[in-house]
């Protein structure tokens, strides 16, 4: 058994915001086995108080850089179910274009480029392009190919400007749509597929691990929950509960650690994850059947308990957005897509909560409204704070495992970070925390 170890983990490279390792073992005693994180807490809900309904959701596209589509969406719904907003079909199947988009971009950054060089041994991506060219060419161009799609339905994948609560400002035209389709299957899938074989020759490299978790995502009846549903918990033993939006906090529970400028949350276990092995999990028998089949090469199958293959569910899941996006365009260019007029509100004063699946898990938006449509309150709850408890009680596993094993200190170190990255965290985005109460 390894006795003793000192790991200090200063701001862990290659995930989004500042997040410490700090791991002390003397003479075989852990005396210390921590994730912290030290992120200055961010005030957005706060900064919505006061703003029209319009405005919400661009204030609150800008938590994320990364998840801005979701954040846009999800505040879009919740305004929209405050309201009274019953949107369009066509605007509903726009959206989830979008928002396969999104997951499909965000996964091919973190699965090829943030991953994937701890699987071959490189501290970046970097050396992999004089090793590894080709495969790192055409992670490019799914890259790339990921932020056009976003673009062209949101106006810009950043910070989007074309969806707005009651339905969208503009839409794209079906020749664009049917361009976006060719591309799908004549460029980026055979991308997809050269830079899946890669991940599969890979796939030993993942770190055997288990713990048994509760595991918390979008369930919609009849498709992948991405875009919109209920809540559904998922217990080790299998047994599932289906949860309201509206009841979100009954599922979150957040409270404060010690540990973390970003609250903890908890269901009916000690933690629980959320992200894509969340989903893999939670709606398997959805997928759609290529994906299932490159689950199946990966070795994957649900329930999965081992937290290092959420970088593996991404991969599978970037094969469903593939394949749900081109059917999701064939709807809409057999359907025609036409400029609608926005849906206005029809109740105010109301409060009203959503859902959506960002790439790193459910995300909850909340907002009251008053009868001028003026926001008095909102409450947002990112996936990476749902998910901080369950990194830490992951390490309290992993931590003794790996001493047993007698690895060494090095050995131990990288096992934490790729733990911390098997989540694929947006730290920086997840600390809303703080409650200032002035005294006068």
């Amino acid at each position: 058994m390894t006795k003793n170890v000192n790991i200090h983990v200063h701001h862990l490279t290659r995930v989004e915001g500042h997040g410490n390792i700090v791991v002390n073992v003397n003479n075989g005693t852990i005396e210390k086995c921590e994730w912290q994180v030290p992120e200055a807490p961010r005030f957005f809900e706060a900064m919505v108080r006061g703003r029209h309904y319009s405005e919400v959701p661009r204030i609150t596209s800008r938590i994320c850089g990364i998840c801005s589509v979701g954040h846009t969406l999800v505040a879009v719904k919740a305004a929209e179910d405050a309201l009274g907003i019953k949107v369009s079909e066509q605007t509903v199947k726009l959206r989830t274009l979008l928002k396969h988009a999104e997951n499909f971009d965000s996964h091919v950054v973190h699965s090829l480029f943030l991953a994937a060089p701890d699987l071959l041994g490189v501290p970046s991506v970097f050396p992999l392009v004089a090793t590894h060219p080709d495969v790192v060419k055409a992670a490019l161009r799914l890259k790339r190919f990921g932020h056009e799609w976003g673009s062209l339905v949101a106006g810009r994948t950043t910070h989007p400007t074309t969806c707005v609560p009651g339905g969208f400002a503009s839409v794209p035209t079906v020749k664009a749509v049917a361009e976006l389709r060719r591309r799908m299957e004549q460029e980026c899938l055979p991308d997809l597929l050269a830079v899946f074989g890669v991940v599969k020759s890979l796939a030993g490299k993942f770190p055997a691990f288990e713990r048994k978790t509760e595991y918390v995502a979008v369930h919609h009846k009849d498709e992948y929950g991405l875009y919109d549903g209920d809540i559904q918990c998922l217990m080790p033993d299998g047994s599932k509960e289906i949860i309201d939006v509206h009841n979100y906090r009954s599922v979150t529970n957040e409270y404060i650690s010690p540990l973390s400028t970003a609250k903890y949350a908890k269901h009916k276990m000690g933690s629980y994850f959320a992200g894509a092995l969340a989903r893999f999990n939670n709606n398997f028998d959805q997928l759609h059947p290529v994906a299932k089949e490159k689950a199946a090469e990966l070795g994957m199958k649900p329930i999965c308990f081992n937290t290092y293959l959420n970088t593996a569910a991404q991969v599978v899941e970037c094969v469903h957005s593939l394949f749900e996006g081109i059917r999701l365009c064939d709807e809409l260019i057999a359907k025609g897509i036409k400029d609608e007029a926005l849906v206005m509100p029809s109740k105010h004063g109301t409060e009203g909560a959503a859902l959506i699946e960002v790439p790193r898990g459910i995300l909850f938006h909340s907002y009251t409204f008053d009868k001028d449509g003026m926001c008095v309150n909102g409450n947002c709850i990112i996936p990476t704070n749902q998910n901080h408890g369950n990194i830490q009680l992951d390490f309290e596993k992993l931590l003794p495992e790996l001493l047993n094993a007698n690895k060494a200190e090095k050995e131990i170190e990288l096992a934490l970070e790729m733990m911390v990255r098997a989540y694929d965290p947006c730290i920086s985005c997840s600390t809303h925390y703080l409650k200032v109460d002035f005294k006068r």
